[in-house]
């Protein structure tokens, strides 16, 4: 008597910490870049420093249009509550007992996984793809750092299961770093998708004006809470969004905060607006800026280093402009920051608030200059990178970008730009000595 086993089910798990990232799925399974499965899994998760002082992804307004998507939601936080998402990874001897309980927990069974993961270098995806080790891997990016190189070096057993690297086209004709050590193969979510998704979340149209310009629309970040700025050079950095805005001839400004920014900063805001004749009024609700941009129809998009400003001009057709970015090169540290790339994008293609009329570095150029900044930030892990590199430091363009690049670090990797180093070891080491001895009597003085 011939038994013939049962098919295995399928079932796809993806994981999203923000709404802006849930649209990017949703617009990828939209536009079909995930296969069929037999059930499909929203895994959510609140990553603040604070998880209970914060709105849930599936509570935000909006989420409830994207919620039809998925069988059913979960929770991470309540998964493994007390412990925080981003500080907690299971001890190596637990692992064999949560990957049952896990599996038992979300009646699993044995499934055949997917997982559709974001910031897999990090907990609390890294976290996941650790827990269900038999699932295949596909990375899902939610913003520009997808263009620069993987952060950390990943445990090949996380890493050689990463198949495709999902993102949006923020610059066209750029390829992303990220995850290509392991062959991820990148692949665009369509952006017309995105875009629908966008609507879908959107409120009514606004009327607009008799002339029918929009408002100027400025984008907050909160810097200081990454300690790129301090809170007082990231007020004055908002100041000058409102004065460049004004001087372009906008009188209607918009200011989205970033939702944990201090309120005393929007209301400095609105007092600069009215002192120079301007009407500035403060966006709060939690929605997407691209929301903003279907509903208000700015007329121009100003902020430091946001994504926003690529989906603005990339999706919308808007003008936008930067404010403080390249200062920020200097303040990131160490070199391998990942906020160096997607600051790097900005400072090389978006215009200057206050001095608009500078070119963008052609698409040829800003492919070396990111090979460059991206082998200089990860020599290790994109040791590939280094010809492209050189090419970029010794070409005519080089001077116009050398500001993204240290002294000392062209120097530690032997790259065109650094000080000359002595080949013989021992001389190599009296150089460091006198290294040492010059900073510690600056250091003295």
């Amino acid at each position: 008597m011939n038994r013939t086993t049962p098919a295995r089910r399928t079932t796809q798990i993806f994981y999203a910490s923000t709404l802006y990232g849930a649209a990017t799925l949703a617009a990828a399974l939209d536009s079909g870049c995930f296969g069929p499965a037999d059930r499909r899994l929203l895994l959510v998760s609140t990553n603040a420093a604070v998880p209970e002082t914060t709105t849930p992804l599936d509570r935000m307004p909006g989420f409830e249009k994207l919620r039809g998507r998925f069988d059913e939601v979960l929770d991470w936080n309540a998964t493994i509550e007390p412990l925080h998402p981003g500080g907690w990874t299971p001890r190596a001897d637990d692992l064999p007992m949560l990957q049952r309980h896990l599996r038992r927990l979300w009646r699993l069974g044995d499934d055949r996984i997917e997982l559709a993961l974001e910031s897999v270098q990090v907990a609390p995806a890294l976290t996941i793809a650790q827990l269900l080790p038999d699932a295949s891997i596909d990375v899902y990016a939610d913003g520009l750092m997808s263009y620069g190189p993987t952060r950390n070096k990943i445990d090949p057993l996380v890493g050689e299961r990463v198949r495709r690297l999902l993102h949006l086209d923020l610059v066209p004709g750029l390829e992303p770093l990220l995850l290509a050590e392991f062959g991820a193969v990148a692949e665009t979510v369509p952006t017309e998708a995105f875009t629908k998704v966008v609507e879908e979340l959107s409120g009514p149209l606004a009327t607009g004006p008799a002339d029918g310009e929009g408002p100027a629309l400025l984008l907050g970040q909160y810097l200081a809470a990454l300690s790129l700025l301090t809170p007082e050079e990231e007020g004055e950095l908002h100041l000058k969004m409102v004065r460049g805005a004004v001087a372009r001839g906008h009188r209607r400004l918009v200011f989205k905060p970033h939702p944990t920014a201090p309120d005393a900063w929007s209301q400095a805001l609105v007092r600069e607006a009215a002192a120079l004749g301007a009407e500035l009024t403060v966006e709060d609700r939690p929605v997407l800026a691209e929301v903003l941009y279907r509903e208000l129809r700015p007329a121009l998009v100003v902020g430091c280093f946001s994504t926003a400003l690529f989906t603005a001009s990339a999706f919308y057709g808007i003008e936008t402009a930067k404010v403080g970015t390249r200062p920020l090169l200097t303040r990131l540290t160490p070199y391998q920051n990942s906020n160096r790339v997607p600051v790097a994008l900005v400072d090389a293609l978006v215009p200057d608030l206050e001095e608009p009329t500078g070119k963008a570095l052609p698409l040829q150029e800003l492919r070396g200059l990111v090979a460059a900044v991206g082998f200089a930030m990860q020599p290790k892990i994109r040791p590939d990178l280094r010809e492209p590199a050189v090419r970029h430091l010794s070409g005519p363009l080089a001077a116009g970008t050398r500001h993204h690049f240290t002294r000392r670090r062209l120097t530690s990797l032997g790259l065109p730009g650094g000080l000359p180093v002595p080949r013989h070891p021992r001389l190599r080491r009296l150089a460091r000595r006198a290294l040492k001895l010059k900073r510690r009597a600056l250091g003295g003085r």
